[in-house]
């Protein structure tokens, strides 16, 4: 009986894999109307994701064309950037900008519109340059037919020339709905001085523009009544591990659940583990493992079993003791950490959801660093050595040689850390827990509507 490999969808490009599957379809060249070349290739940048990449060309004309797309899913939150450009460092930042992303110079009132743009992997300056270049297309012909147009855009032209000689500093905003736009941190793994990073909720038109439609929007005759056999056998229907046990339709405590997914990292077809746990003195919690044969990728994602409580919770943890490490942690997907001796700070998505224990966010963070992309190929010799520093200040924390405070806040509140008081429903001295109100940003970036009764009816 033969079997065959399984390989991923999305593969790094190497020398061990020398011939990639190109896929060749015949286009129509839109510069000579005669029949063209169109190559796509499904591969990964490293330490970003999967990515499309597209090749035209025409013999006949000789006419050409290369293009990005993301080859992923679309994110759950769309994403702002806003960049203060101060140096020649800032100009060297790259960035990764898909169809969506909106570009806004606000100094200039200078506005690129989403979609009027293909996807693509560039710099702060390449992103000047393209415009400038787009703006000096047809400027000779344009003096001749309109002289006065020609000579404001001349004089705009020279002002984004001046932003690129760094004449003044200035701001550089990024908006993309799809998430799917990344902006390089050169202090990383610092926190990022002149960039800040915030996530936001798609409204209803918003996700249509990228195809999303939820299901209270689609037409009731869309579906028909389905007898329970029959959902249980549909693609990523959720079945029982065991079909000899329990019911598909009601999760378990003591019941393991498999459902058929895509692996987050090739794509490829793989099966998802999930199961229903307690926390004691906490709360429900799911916990989500996959496993992917293709590639070998494994992933492990703790989710809440309640719903988004009513005060966010901030944790301070006091990490000098081997006791320390052994503190049991949940950390979901909303929380930020950060380490105020070592100047650390990061969003709750950095990680991901998990339930650990302080060592293990610890190793998480080392794993995570030691893999990123400063300290792989061409990257300045600096970048690496800071980042190789950082991690030994971590591994001095494991060795038990650096004191630190691990600071964990998360506005939904569905994070914990477990006591080591005599008495677990009470917190010990090596650890400060507070509860707050959410600010109107925060329950903006969770999806909560915020507005007051009075305030609605006001506004209505």
């Amino acid at each position: 009986m033969s079997t065959v490999e399984k390989k991923p969808l999305f593969r790094d490009l190497t020398g061990e894999d020398p011939d990639p599957e190109v896929t060749e379809i015949e286009s129509l060249c839109v510069n000579c109307h005669g029949n063209g070349m169109t190559r796509l290739l499904l591969t990964r940048i490293p330490h970003y994701k999967n990515v499309v990449l597209m090749s035209f060309s025409c013999e006949e004309c000789g006419f050409e064309n290369n293009e990005i797309q993301p080859g992923g899913a679309i994110a759950e939150f769309g994403i702002r950037w806003k960049l203060r450009v101060e140096d020649a460092a800032d100009l060297n930042r790259q960035v990764v900008k898909s169809d969506f992303t909106r570009v806004y110079i606000p100094e200039l009132e200078f506005e690129i519109p989403a979609q009027s743009q293909k996807g693509e992997v560039t710099t702060v300056e390449g992103i000047l340059a393209r415009a400038i270049s787009g703006l000096s297309q047809d400027q000779e012909a344009r003096k001749k037919d309109h002289p006065e147009a020609a000579e404001q855009i001349a004089t705009f032209v020279r002002k984004l020339q001046g932003l690129r000689g760094l004449e003044t500093m200035w701001n550089l905003e990024l908006e993309d709905i799809s998430g799917n736009t990344f902006v390089e941190n050169p202090d990383a793994p610092k926190r990022d001085p002149r960039c800040d990073k915030t996530e936001f909720t798609r409204n209803k038109e918003q996700d249509h523009l990228l195809g999303i439609y939820r299901k209270d929007e689609t037409r009731s005759a869309m579906y028909l009544p389905l007898s329970p056999d029959t959902v249980a056998s549909l693609p990523g229907s959720i079945t029982p591990a065991d079909p000899s046990q329990g019911s598909y339709d009601k999760l378990v405590a003591d019941e393991v659940l498999q459902f058929a997914t895509n692996c987050p990292d090739c794509n490829a077809p793989a099966d998802t583990n999930m199961k229903l746990t307690k926390i004691p003195h906490f709360k429900e919690v799911v916990i989500m493992a996959t496993v992917c044969e293709a590639c070998g990728h494994r992933t492990n994602e703790v989710k809440s079993g309640g719903g988004i409580e009513e005060k966010g919770v901030k944790f301070e943890v006091k990490i000098a003791t081997r006791d320390d490490f052994s503190r049991d942690i949940l950390k979901s997907e909303t929380c930020s950490m950060s380490i105020p001796e070592l100047d650390l700070e990061v969003g709750g998505r950095a990680l991901g959801g998990r339930f650990t224990t302080a060592e293990g966010i610890i190793r998480a963070f080392i794993d995570q660093l030691g893999n990123a992309p400063a300290l792989q190929g061409d990257s300045p010799a600096v970048a690496k050595e800071n980042l190789q520093m950082f991690i030994t200040k971590l591994e001095e924390v494991l060795d038990c040689k650096r004191s630190i405070t691990l600071i964990l806040d998360d506005p939904a509140g569905n994070s914990y850390v477990q006591s080591l008081s005599d008495d677990p429903s009470k917190y010990d001295d090596g650890m400060k827990v507070e509860y707050y109100e959410r600010t109107h940003e925060q329950n903006d970036e969770l999806g909560i509507n915020d507005m007051k009764t009075e305030d609605y009816e006001h506004a209505t």
